[in-house]
């Protein structure tokens, strides 16, 4: 004899595949499951995105779960004008640039990368004292090499050219994400992919896929955090 299964339960069951628009729907009234698999599927985006600004692995869990709790508090107000990773990448870049402005990190200066050919800003992508062997062939030093000259980056070149070069976003996406025209857009992309470049020569296509690796574990710490912290807050049903 098959027990019925409750609504939970079927939510529960299907929100692995369920659109968008569903999962928003699931997560509104405060199902967990759904919320979840909104997290698993952008988890990666939203990590690279921190990732670009804060320049630190610990820092930008923390602040991709807090741009998670963010957006979940707030998930009834989306009204889907954009795309809900436009909206997410949205909340993330200013949860991260609000921190950097209480810790300000150490940038090549905008102004002076955007104005000139800036051979101040191309030193310090290629100095420094944690740069790797010039010689070195290896996959896994290339791509700490290529992480450690993109964290060089003015902020701005920075967090435009992992959204547009690693993660692929569109023109527009990135646009309406960062809040700046197209044409700035491709401006700051065209100028950081120069600057490394000029840094790292024909190698930097090698693996420009594989920095700031998102691994399971990762996901899997910050999915149970977000999630723990949703039941404290009562975000989640039964609660």
């Amino acid at each position: 004899m098959h027990m019925k299964l409750s609504t939970h339960q079927a939510i529960a069951r299907h929100v692995e595949t369920a659109s968008e628009t569903d999962l928003i729907a699931y997560a509104i009234k405060g199902d967990g499951a759904a919320f979840e698999t909104i997290m698993r599927r952008h988890n990666q985006l939203l990590f690279r995105t921190a990732r670009s600004i804060v320049c630190e692995d610990s820092e930008a869990e923390d602040v991709v779960q807090e741009s998670y709790l963010r957006a979940w508090r707030a998930l009834g107000k989306f009204r889907a004008q954009s795309k809900l990773s436009t909206w997410l990448v949205r909340i993330t870049t200013n949860e991260a640039l609000g921190r950097l402005r209480r810790k300000r990190a150490q940038v090549i200066p905008l102004d002076a990368a955007m104005m000139s050919s800036a051979p101040e800003a191309l030193a310090a992508l290629t100095d420094g004292p944690q740069r790797a062997p010039e010689q070195s062939a290896q996959r896994s030093q290339m791509r700490k090499l290529i992480e450690q000259r993109i964290d060089q980056l003015p902020e701005a070149f920075r967090t435009v050219f992992v959204l547009r070069a690693i993660e692929e976003m569109s023109v527009e996406d990135v646009a309406q994400a960062m809040d700046i025209p197209e044409a700035t857009v491709r401006t700051r992309f065209f100028r950081a992919r120069s600057l490394l470049r000029e840094s790292l020569a024909q190698d930097m296509d090698i693996t420009i896929g594989e920095v700031f690796s998102f691994d399971g574990a990762r996901c899997d710490r910050i999915v149970a955090s977000v999630i723990e912290r949703g039941k404290a807050e009562g975000l989640m049903a039964g609660n």
